[in-house]
């Protein structure tokens, strides 16, 4: 990777970062087409999505919490919806891993695309439905899943689906950003466990520790030049998105980022198939 492209690859993760601390999605939804389109294998791109976006979630919601935005007390309905959506979405996400790492490239790049594709109509057509935690479970299957099969999709879900069921904007925010940490943490381990396996058929605890620290760094399983760009991107402005969430008041975020979505996941699928 060049110098030039690492600095452009900070500033895609500052940007999406910041639009994804401050509404509660964009991040992998935008970041991970964009990567693709711009040449980098799925497989080395949902891993790299997935670290960098629990460190950018764990310090976004700290900072959530900080500016009110969000308030995760022992009995708060903003805790309840949290442990519904990270428990039903880190089992989604194991599951979803070993999908991608067991089809073929064109399958998962078009999956990406028609997600990303959807995400950008729904978040338009801006649906409505009654809150329930059950619902809350459906939710995070489904954004969980999303989430470890394309590397987005999981803040539209999650972020939409708590809105239109009732829940306020800017708790919603901040029960996102903190709940995609343990799903994206789950789904890292998980590209990682499964990559060993299929490298390398001796079974995994009986290998050397430093056999597999050095598969890890190795450039067969990980790209991280391309993580820690993003990481140095989405830890500068983790903290800057709440303080835009507790300022705004009502944006209609939905007529800027679903255009600005459909459009991505049209790209990969053109890219895909023509040319």
């Amino acid at each position: 990777m060049s110098l030039g492209l690492f600095f452009i690859i900070v500033v895609l993760a500052f940007a999406c970062e910041f639009i994804d601390a401050s509404v509660g999605m964009g991040y992998g939804t935008i970041g991970a087409p964009v990567l693709i389109v711009m040449g980098f294998d799925p497989l080395f791109v949902i891993p790299a999505i997935l670290l960098s976006q629990a460190v950018g979630g764990l310090t976004a919601s700290l900072f959530h919490q900080r500016n009110r935005n969000v308030s995760f007390s022992s009995r708060s309905k903003d805790l309840k919806i949290f442990l519904v959506i990270a428990g039903a979405g880190t089992l989604a996400t194991i599951f979803a891993a070993i999908v991608a790492l067991n089809i073929p490239k064109v399958w998962l790049k078009t999956y990406i695309g028609v997600l990303v594709l959807g995400m950008g109509v729904l978040m338009l057509i801006n649906l409505r439905f009654n809150f329930s935690l059950k619902k809350m479970i459906g939710v995070g299957i489904i954004s969980g899943f999303n989430k470890a099969l394309s590397g987005g999709g999981f803040g539209p879900v999650v972020t939409g689906g708590q809105i239109i069921s009732g829940h306020k904007a800017k708790r919603a925010i901040g029960v996102t950003t903190f709940a995609e940490a343990p799903i994206c943490i789950t789904g890292f381990i998980t590209y990682i466990v499964v990559k060993l396996i299929k490298q390398d058929p001796t079974p995994l605890l009986s290998r050397p520790v430093g056999d597999i620290a050095s598969s890890i760094f190795s450039t067969s399983i990980l790209r991280w030049d391309l993580i820690v760009a993003l990481l140095i991107g989405v830890i500068f402005v983790a903290p800057l998105g709440p303080l835009l969430t507790k300022k705004i008041i009502k944006i209609k975020w939905h007529y800027i980022l679903g255009p600005l979505i459909i459009l991505l996941g049209a790209w990969v699928l053109i890219k895909t198939y023509l040319l």
